[in-house]
């Protein structure tokens, strides 16, 4: 078993929206990017909602991302996994996000968006429980997950459900 470590947030003090992973893959993890992986739809998705094209340099699109107030996470900060897929993740081993911390620094998010089961179960279990009451206003929805492994969806049904979150934020500059 290897320990997966993830990242910091990507985020601004005036996100508005907050996207959550549940935990980055070994792809990502090496190359130190959230999605990194080439067939994971999440960029190809947000170079059609916010221009932040794969094709760009992962800052530009990073940038893109900031400039429109979404801020990107994983729901958890470490756990024991072989390999990237969620259902490797050691359950005993997981240690969860400071959320706490997170949204009272981030105050103008009022939704978050799950990628995927995994995260949204993830959060549902571990965070809302010990969230202080005072949190109670964020809004919470769950997306089919951009991970290559999830293929029930094309690419382009993916996109027309995530186009949410565009229509979430108040920042559109298109």
């Amino acid at each position: 078993m290897s320990i997966s470590l993830g990242f910091d947030p990507v985020s601004s003090t005036d996100a508005q929206v907050l996207i959550l992973g549940s935990m980055p893959g070994t792809m990502s993890i090496a190359k130190q990017q959230y999605y990194a992986h080439p067939r994971n739809s999440f960029w190809p998705i947000m170079g059609v909602l916010f221009d932040a094209k794969p094709e760009l340099d992962y800052s530009q699109r990073i940038t893109l991302l900031l400039t429109h107030q979404v801020a990107i996470w994983d729901v958890l900060k470490c756990c024991d996994r072989e390999g990237s897929l969620d259902s490797k993740i050691v359950t005993e081993s997981i240690v969860i996000n400071n959320f706490t911390d997170f949204f009272i620094v981030h105050n103008a998010i009022k939704k978050i968006f799950f990628n995927g089961k995994t995260a949204e179960n993830l959060f549902k279990k571990r965070v809302i429980p010990v969230l202080p009451k005072e949190f109670t206003y964020l809004e919470y929805h769950c997306l089919p997950s951009s991970s290559p492994a999830y293929a029930s969806l094309t690419l382009a049904q993916k996109t027309e459900v995530w186009k949410i979150i565009k229509l979430s934020t108040t920042n559109t500059y298109d």
